[in-house]
């Protein structure tokens, strides 16, 4: 058989699509080859892109290349066709028959052009006793690799012809792997090996960006981009400090991204106080209006209902002394009609028949004016103003202004001190014989009168107050006190020590600290001398907090979140919390204080 029938056939080199040699081959991503044109043309007629052979689809209609390696093999395949008797004469001994008619040059430039085999390594055993110190992995390298390899016949019929490559180095036992330096000696330094040629990996392929060994280099990537591994090492070198300082960039905007993001956080939080405050007393002024045009309305109605009444009763008394007058009349007429003494008729029926004085009722009526036409009038503009005022926070937001630094700054924040909330019960032995305790002890106000009570050490017999059944002698204590509505109070702690008969100075000397309120908007701190707290906001509910080691008492207007003021001071025994409703004033401040339960403030 010759070499051109046992290795070569035109097979090998037909396209599919139209039958011939190839013609500018191009290889699908399925691994099947034909001719650009062929497959471009197939292709061109179909709505899906689908291999002829193995009806593999694609989604994305390929983008194919020539395959430059098989077509210059194509172009060698045709020249073999159409040579002549020389190349016979000179191979006539390569195979069966010896009439290749391939030429050495062609020949020999076909054969680096196809994949190549594995050298054959000779293994000399001097022994039987040193067989099993050589590596298992060292089979047969032909056998193995000719069964991946397709056209097997035609890589034997180039292994019979080729030159036989060197012997490799003998196997060391310490070692399974050798190194190559460029030259392919071994070298102290070690190179990691290819897994392909065994060679050292010193070359980098810029085209592919991969690590490749001499071998690959001429096989796989001779017509690309390749330098040494180190002149790419130094390239890379010189941008690493460009990347570093790339990423410390980026480690310094997210750092400033984090405090942008507090900041934000911070400013959110002033601004939620600020509305907040702002809308307890936009809403607070609007609330003391409507409660004041209340109270105006019930009095002028009040007022409006008695005159009518007054009114509505003179008329009555006249009309029925009219009534009275016409019914004597009346019976007269009747005796008169009834008697003989003709001479008295005439002489009296001229002055009974005259009508009596009497008063034209046909236009009189009651008075239904209310007079509250005018106090709805000024509601009405209050609330005008009101809806302006909300229009323009709606538009601008509350003034900075509300949230001037106060003492307050540097306290605890409300929802922190709630935390430390405990239960607070009034001590009725200690309360003046005027104020009245509710049942739960939660709840005091000031009587109209004294009640009987026994006049123990405990009780309070001059000022108007009571304190806490529960004493404070360590630790953190919040509680929270309803006031609204009330126009005099004051709330606090007192020492234990404290006089409670007679006149009582209510001052820290004394053992009293706690926040007063007078004439129902004067607030108070009854220091040496008295400190007078101006708030832009009527508290309806206080909130008092006590740090017993640090020595401070601490007032909040709860519904606000607003610190109002703090003691500070030393605690030399234990305190106890501190209530006085003030006297009722005739009903003007007759409403209760009330301890409620904390909810804690979102």
């Amino acid at each position: 058989m010759s070499l051109y029938g046992s290795f070569l056939s035109d097979e090998q080199f037909q396209c599919s699509i139209c039958l011939d040699v190839f013609n500018n081959p191009s290889s699908t991503p399925c691994g099947h080859s034909f001719c650009m044109s062929c497959i471009s043309r197939y292709w061109d007629g179909s709505k899906v892109c689908q291999c002829p052979l193995c009806k593999k689809t694609f989604q994305k209609r390929p983008d194919l290349q020539i395959n430059r390696t098989l077509r210059e093999i194509t172009e060698q395949f045709r020249s073999m066709r159409g040579g002549g008797g020389v190349g016979r004469e000179k191979r006539g001994g390569r195979g069966e028959g010896g009439d290749a008619g391939i030429p050495d040059d062609l020949f020999n430039e076909l054969k680096k052009k196809l994949p190549r085999p594995l050298p054959k390594v000779p293994v000399s055993l001097p022994c039987e006793s040193q067989v099993e110190s050589i590596p298992t992995s060292l089979a047969p390298v032909t056998t193995s690799l000719a069964s991946s390899v397709p056209n097997q016949s035609a890589i034997a019929a180039l292994n019979q012809t080729s030159v036989p490559p060197p012997l490799p180095p003998p196997f060391s036992r310490s070692s399974g792997r050798r190194r190559f330096t460029v030259s392919g000696a071994a070298s102290s330094h070690s190179l990691p090996l290819c897994e392909i040629h065994h060679r050292g990996i010193m070359i980098y392929c810029r085209t592919d960006q991969v690590c490749i060994c001499p071998e690959c280099a001429n096989e796989d990537h001779y017509d690309h981009d390749t330098v040494t591994v180190e002149t790419k090492w130094m390239e890379v070198k010189a941008q690493l400090s460009v990347s570093g300082e790339e990423i410390q960039e980026m480690i310094r905007q997210r750092i400033r991204k984090i405090e942008e993001i507090r900041k934000s956080v911070t400013e959110l939080e002033l601004a939620v106080e600020r509305d907040t405050a702002g809308s307890v007393c936009l809403f607070s002024a609007l609330v003391s209006a409507i409660e004041r045009s209340q109270a105006e309305l019930m009095e002028v109605m009040e007022m409006s209902r008695r005159a009518a009444e007054h009114q509505a009763d003179a008329m009555i008394r006249q009309l029925e002394l009219e009534v009275d007058e016409l019914r004597r009349r009346g019976s007269a007429l009747a005796e008169l009609a009834q008697s003989d003494d003709h001479i008295h008729c005439v002489k009296t029926f001229p002055n009974l028949s005259s009508p009596p004085h009497a008063k034209d009722w046909s236009a009189v009526s009651v008075n239904s004016d209310l007079g509250t036409g005018t106090i709805y009038r000024s509601l009405a503009v209050q609330v005008e103003r009101f809806q302006e005022e909300l229009k323009k926070i709606a538009d601008t937001g509350f003034p900075a202004l509300v949230l001037e630094p106060s003492p307050v700054r540097t306290q605890p924040r409300i929802k922190r001190i709630q935390e430390y909330a405990v239960n607070v019960t009034l001590d009725s032995d200690t309360a003046h014989p005027r104020l009245i305790i509710s049942e739960d002890m939660k709840s005091v106000r000031c009587g109209d009168r004294h009640q009987l009570l026994p006049d123990n050490l405990e009780r309070f017999d001059r000022v108007v107050c009571v304190v806490g059944r529960e004493k404070i002698s360590s630790g953190r204590h919040y509680w929270e006190v309803e006031v609204g509505g009330k126009t005099d109070w004051d709330l606090g702690v007192a020492r234990q020590s404290i006089n409670r008969k007679g006149k009582i100075e209510v001052t820290p000397s004394n053992g009293y600290w706690f926040l007063s309120l007078r004439d129902k908007n004067k607030y108070a701190f009854r220091t040496e001398p008295s400190t007078d707290v101006h708030l832009n906001l009527r508290p309806h509910k206080i909130g008092i907090f006590v740090d017993f080691e640090k020595g401070q008492v601490s007032f909040y207007n709860v519904d606000a979140k607003i610190h109002i003021y703090t003691f500070n001071d030393t605690f030399s025994e234990c305190i106890y919390p501190f209530f006085s409703p003030c006297t009722n004033k005739s009903g003007k401040n007759d409403g209760p204080l009330v301890i409620t339960p904390v909810n804690m403030t979102e």
